[in-house]
């Protein structure tokens, strides 16, 4: 069973994505979590200092889940959906620095 089998695309599992993060200060720490992510990738391939890439992971999942555990109460769609997560995590990211989505 493929980890999308709940879901047909996307378009199916970006509102229940978004369910899965109701809470302002959820969306928030998975913004800056986002954030960092982009500057730290900056950083290490413009300096050329590759081993911070090594840290994205942490940064961006840290925040999230913390948003997640803590402020959610819920546990995130990662671990049933890793590839529509990720793609909802920039998604979201995008849809907050247009205003479409609350923040």
């Amino acid at each position: 069973m493929s980890e999308q089998s709940a879901f047909r695309n996307f378009s199916e599992f970006y509102p229940y994505y978004l369910k899965e993060h109701s809470d302002v200060t959820c969306r928030r720490l998975h913004f800056v979590g986002s954030l960092l992510v982009i500057a730290v990738a900056l950083y290490a391939l413009t300096s050329g200092k590759l081993a911070w890439l090594l840290l994205l992971p942490l940064i961006g999942y840290g925040f999230a889940w913390v948003g997640h555990y803590v402020f959610e109460k819920n546990r995130p769609a990662t671990f049933k959906h890793p590839v529509y997560s990720l793609m909802g995590d920039w998604v979201m990211f995008r849809d907050i620095l247009i205003g479409r989505i609350r923040f």
